[in-house]
């Protein structure tokens, strides 16, 4: 006899079974790995006391590398977005901005600007070298992918709101900026949260434009203590620290999304 399951019956049954194979799973993985060798090539004490402090303060130049580039990447945006949502050449230019770089790897940029942009301007060096030619990629790169973000915001606030700013007599820069944008701003602050932590992950691309002792982001850390130490415990404490910075943002996206979703 065939028993006929609710839709909600299947879906806990569906999910249970998901999670006891997935436990299954890590506990067969657990139990085969061969801990002693994980434990000295990936967890040695010994080695990720000599990662302190600087670990610290490499962290540091990632999170101050991910505000620069975000920071000018949404002054960008902004531009880009409302040139996208015009019409003529500015629509244009803005759309095929926008979609070169969404389209473009984020390391192949960071190699151009860092390198070939250089070579094809000599005359137009940028102060700090290569790096600056990698902030300058990532910069470019957000700001294409969070003008699209900015657009969808500002196509989501309600027609209304801009008849109601006309018929105050606001012109149409004042209405954009001092009654749009504002309420865009609000609908899009998740995903730009999670556009900031993407960032965040992106700077690790950095290394590719090279960078002195004082300047390394958190992967090119992680490269040079494991040639130092000839061991992987920095990579295992530089994934920590990257955990440590993206989980609490996590956390909060979740928490902004489940905000606004109530105020619906």
């Amino acid at each position: 006899m065939a028993f006929d399951l609710r839709p909600t019956v299947r879906q806990r049954i569906t999910r249970l079974t998901s999670y006891v194979v997935f436990v299954a799973i890590v506990v067969v993985l657990a139990l085969i790995a061969n801990w002693p060798s994980l434990a000295t090539n990936f967890a040695d004490l010994k080695v990720a006391k000599t990662l302190w402090p600087d670990i610290l303060l490499t962290a540091g130049n990632t999170i101050w590398y991910t505000v620069i580039c975000f920071v000018l990447g949404l002054v960008l945006a902004v531009l880009f977005a409302l040139m996208k949502m015009s019409k003529g050449p500015f629509g244009w230019f803005a759309t095929a901005y926008i979609e070169l770089f969404r389209g473009l790897p984020a390391l192949l940029t960071i190699i151009f600007m860092a390198f070939a942009f250089p070579i094809a301007f000599p005359g137009l060096k940028l102060p700090g070298g290569a790096l600056s030619g990698g902030l300058v990629a990532l910069v470019i790169v957000t700001s294409a992918y969070t003008a699209e973000i900015i657009r969808a915001g500002v196509e989501a606030v309600p027609k209304g709101q801009t008849e109601a700013a006309r018929s105050l007599g606001m012109g149409n820069l004042r209405t954009t900026f001092t009654v749009i944008l504002p309420q865009a701003f609000r609908i899009v602050i998740p995903p730009l949260t999670n556009e900031f932590v993407t960032l965040l992950k992106d700077t690790s691309l950095l290394y590719m434009a090279g960078m002195t002792i004082m300047q390394r982001e958190l992967t090119t850390f992680a490269k040079a203590k494991m040639s130092e130490n000839f061991n992987s415990t920095p990579l295992i404490a530089v994934a920590l620290m990257y955990l440590i910075i993206t989980i609490p943002l996590t956390y909060l996206v979740g928490r902004l999304e489940k905000s606004m979703a109530a105020k619906k």
